[in-house]
């Protein structure tokens, strides 16, 4: 992902982070299902969603634990 992409996705909101989580969570899903059955002519695309979901996870604890403290 790159750093212009990251910066737009830390300016959201909580719950458009919550909405983008769940629809990558989505896709993982379905490049997990379709690499089983026959193997994904770009099987990095997994690493990528992977990584994707882990940054949403993180904005969103961090937004969470924010809001919190106020």
């Amino acid at each position: 992902m790159k750093a212009k992409q990251k910066e737009t996705i830390k300016s959201k909101s909580l719950a458009e982070l919550q909405d983008m989580l769940a629809k990558a969570k989505e896709n993982q899903f379905n490049l997990l299902f379709k690499h089983s059955t026959t193997p994904l002519s770009n099987p990095l695309a997994i690493r990528v969603v992977r990584r994707e979901i882990a940054l949403l996870n993180t904005l969103i604890n961090q937004k969470a634990a924010a809001g919190q403290s106020k």
